[in-house]
């Protein structure tokens, strides 16, 4: 029986995934001189910082049903506990 990966998992590596597949892009572009250099020795910052900013807005709209699914698993463990703490203060309230 596979073990299947938490949402939170998942989401996540999806997203660094789609950024370092866009950074490697970004990065052959520029190489390749299709988009421009950065200034002297700032290249690879140049590259990160437009990889961020492509990535972004893929990740928001392609991985909308891993997110959704996190949320659902972050919501439903925070009703979890709140209850149980619910459940600890009426114990305290008893005693």
């Amino acid at each position: 029986m596979p073990l299947k990966p938490s949402p939170t998992i998942r989401y996540t590596a999806l997203r660094i995934g789609i950024f370092a597949g866009c950074f490697f892009a970004l990065w052959g572009l520029v190489y390749l001189g299709l988009l421009p250099k950065g200034l002297g020795d700032s290249n690879l910052l140049w590259v990160l910082i437009l990889s961020i900013v492509v990535s972004a807005p893929l990740s928001f709209v392609l991985l909308r049903k891993q997110r959704d699914a996190m949320s659902e698993t972050i919501v439903g463990r925070i009703e979890n506990a709140k209850t149980r703490l619910a459940e600890n203060r009426s114990m305290e309230d008893g005693v």
